[in-house]
Formats: structure tokens, C-alpha cells, sequence
């Protein structure tokens, strides 16, 4: 589907409520057991646009943007200021901040992934949207040149190597990103005089599959 490589204004994000969503099908059995399924391999996003409105003048930002993507039609870039960096959000991008593969001699993509882990489970993110300027790589404890020893494509989150890395060499990356997605709405609601008493209009936005 049609995508916008543009983001959603971040000063008008930030403030926003959202977060990752799961879709599990529950089947309580006959004696009282679960059966829990999900046939969702990667959780979806899901945030509130509106609850970033502060002003007047955001209304008609976010009205520009919306009827600049049509609606629910096209697709674009969000800022999600609770998780938007390879690592840690107050620490500094670092080329070593994820793994992102290991070398076999012969593949020279890899995508950018970000891992969460909690005990002995993990869950692997992949990175289709990462920004600008902002993305690093490195093989082993090698930070690498972006032009000269890889390149990152900015639409899909794939790194291609110049050579491909050597047999069993620890591919990594560290980067900020974004997250793809539209608005899950074809109207925006407003009244001048119920945002002055401080309420905004509901403008859901949801993460879309890249």
C-alpha cells in the first residue's frame, strides 16, 4: 500500500498515549484449563494523535497532515517518544547497542531488528523505518563507515555490506527509527470551543505491516 516517507510532527506526538498491541484467542475448555493461540508473529502499534494538540494551531497542523495523507490512505512516519532508539532512550546511539546477525561469507543484507528481553524470553523487532544520520554499524567491536563499508536503505531498515561479512563475525547496529503508520480514522471531529475547555479531538493512528 502507498506510503509516505514523512513523519507525523514530532512536537505533536510528543505527549500522545500508544503503545505495542497483541491479538491472543483465549478457549477456556470444559475443565476450566486455557488454550491460548495468537496468530500474530510481531505486536502492532496503536496511539492517540489528538492527545498531543496544545494549541489552536496544532489543530490545523494536524488537520494539514491528515488531509495531506487522505485519510486512512496513506501511510506514514511516527515518532514514538517511549521507544525510538536502539537502545536505552536516554543513553546515545552506539554501533554495538543490537545484534542484528552473524556473518556466513556469502549474505551481504541484513535487517535491522531491535530484541526486547525479559528473563529467558526475547522478542525480535524488526526495523523497517530507521532515521537518517542516525544509523551505525559495526562487525564485532569494529565500528564500520556508512558509504564505504555499508549502506542502509531508509524505506525498508535493510543494511547492505560492500563485502560480505566473514563466517560466524557478530553483525551490529545502533540507530533511531520510526514507526509505519496511518491514521485509523477517515473524519477528525473538532470544535473550537471544546478545545479552548481543553478537550481534543480523538485521532487514532495504527501501526501498519511493511
Amino acid at each position: 500500500m502507498t506510503f509516505h516517507e514523512i513523519r507525523f510532527p514530532a512536537s505533536l506526538s510528543f505527549g500522545s498515549v500508544g503503545g505495542p498491541q497483541r491479538r491472543t484467542d483465549v478457549v477456556t475448555l470444559a475443565n476450566g484449563f486455557e488454550e491460548r493461540n495468537t496468530p500474530w508473529a510481531h505486536s502492532r502499534r496503536v496511539y492517540d494523535a489528538g492527545l498531543g494538540m496544545r494549541s489552536i494551531d496544532d489543530l490545523q497542523v494536524l488537520i494539514g497532515f491528515f488531509e495531506a495523507r487522505m485519510g486512512q490512505m496513506h501511510g506514514f512516519r511516527w515518532k514514538d517518544w517511549a521507544d525510538y532508539k536502539s537502545g536505552a532512550v536516554s543513553a546515545e546511539v552506539a554501533f554495538d547497542d543490537q545484534t542484528i546477525g552473524f556473518g556466513n561469507g556469502e549474505t551481504v543484507d541484513f535487517q535491522l531488528i531491535k530484541t526486547y528481553r525479559s528473563g529467558a524470553q526475547s522478542y525480535a523487532r524488526p526495523i523497517k523505518k530507521p532515521v537518517s544520520g542516525t544509523v551505525r554499524v559495526g562487525v564485532e567491536q569494529d565500528s564500520l563507515q556508512e558509504g564505504v563499508d555499508y549502506e542502509v536503505d531508509l524505506v525498508t531498515g535493510m543494511v547492505r555490506f560492500a563485502h560480505p561479512p566473514d563466517p560466524g563475525m557478530e553483525i551490529l547496529a545502533g540507530y533511531e527509527f520510526d514507526v509505519p503508520v496511518r491514521f485509523d480514522t477517515d473524519r477528525i471531529l473538532t470544535s473550537v470551543a471544546s478545545f479552548q475547555a481543553g478537550q481534543v479531538p480523538n485521532v487514532p493512528v495504527i501501526e501498519v505491516r511493511i
